[in-house]
């Protein structure tokens, strides 16, 4: 039995990859992240915000409106709270390296493209083996169309390519009006992966302080559903490889994943809810299941229920939300 698959590339030992999370903050978590079984781990992300400290984000954005209004001082944290630099970024990469044998894969996360995308350069200088580009952006500017929204994505994904000879993933959010063509154009710009999808951390209201606070919420298994339809949708489709980072909790949710067509799960809120050793956990979960069911490798699996044979998948996708509504029955 075999639970190897491919990612970027990269030949990894089994599906589960340790996604970008403070995990991965120091070696020793990096080294007992191997030893549980992850097949690769994404750093922590590296914030354009870090490289550019006065830029215009930081500049313009974060004090914006502060003469009307007093506590929209308190709308981000201070910079120092979470500048952890660059320097100290690479640096990590290349002792991970030297610790660990399984893939390190850098993430950089930003809005524009610009000099900070240089530092794709330095990960790749580090050591990294792949680059994950985590765009976070709220568009919140009413004059701002959707295609400027998509040109964001593309000039970011088409200034890293040109800089670098590794493979590239890029995050993706689940809100573009057409994902599946967003989806084509990245691959055209050279996206060797795809990551479904980017959480976009909601902020909260404190009534005591009046100040807008922070309230970092973990994902759940309910979410998985979201990213399951639509790798199943572009498998197939696209010539680049699917993960699946939001939802994965178990080794149930593994298997849905792999079989709607991700090469990798990507796992975060688990590990920091439950332990690393989940890991360990889930992969004999599923090896147990796919010896039960007589699967002999996971390549077998991936793509198996993906919706690449479906002529048209909008009318597929229409008559089963037709079919889950009727399904409902409600109590007398």
């Amino acid at each position: 039995m075999s639970l190897t698959t491919s990612y970027l590339g990269m030949t990894l030992k089994n599906p589960i990859v340790a996604s970008s999370s403070p995990l991965s903050h120091n070696v020793d978590s990096i080294r007992r992240l191997e030893d549980a079984g992850a097949a690769a781990v994404v750093m922590y992300s590296l914030f354009e915000e870090q490289i550019n400290f006065d830029s215009f984000y930081i500049d313009h954005y974060l004090t914006n409106g502060t003469n009307s209004f007093a506590e929209s001082l308190s709308y981000f944290p201070e910079m120092h709270g979470y500048n952890s630099g660059p320097d100290e970024y690479m640096n990590l990469i290349k002792r991970a390296k030297d610790a660990v044998d399984i893939p390190i894969i850098g993430s950089l996360n930003g809005v524009s493209a610009g000099g900070w995308t240089d530092y794709a350069v330095l990960m790749q200088e580090a050591g990294a083996d792949a680059i994950e580009l985590n765009v976070y952006y709220i568009p919140a500017n009413q004059d701002l169309a959707g295609s400027d929204i998509e040109n964001i994505y593309l000039n970011i994904l088409r200034e890293v390519k040109r800089s670098v000879s590794i493979p590239v993933a890029i995050k993706l959010s689940p809100f573009f009006s057409s994902t599946a063509n967003m989806a084509k154009r990245l691959v055209a710009e050279g996206a060797n992966g795809l990551v479904l999808f980017n959480r976009f951390y909601q902020p909260d209201i404190d009534l005591e302080t009046l100040e807008v606070v922070p309230r970092l919420v973990l994902s759940n298994s309910s979410e998985l559903r979201l990213p399951l339809r639509w790798v199943a949708i572009l498998y197939g489709r696209v010539l680049a490889d699917l993960a699946i980072t939001t939802g994965i909790h178990t080794s149930e949710e593994v298997l849905k994943a792999l079989m709607a067509g991700a090469k990798v799960t990507m796992m975060a809120s688990e590990l920091l809810q439950n332990g690393i050793r989940r890991i360990s956990v889930i992969l004999d979960e599923l090896r147990s299941w796919m010896e039960e069911h007589d699967y002999e490798s996971v390549a077998q699996m991936i793509g198996s229920m993906s919706q690449q044979h479906c002529a048209e998948p909008a009318a597929f996708e229409r008559a089963n939300y037709m079919k889950t509504l009727a399904s409902y029955q409600p109590i007398n």
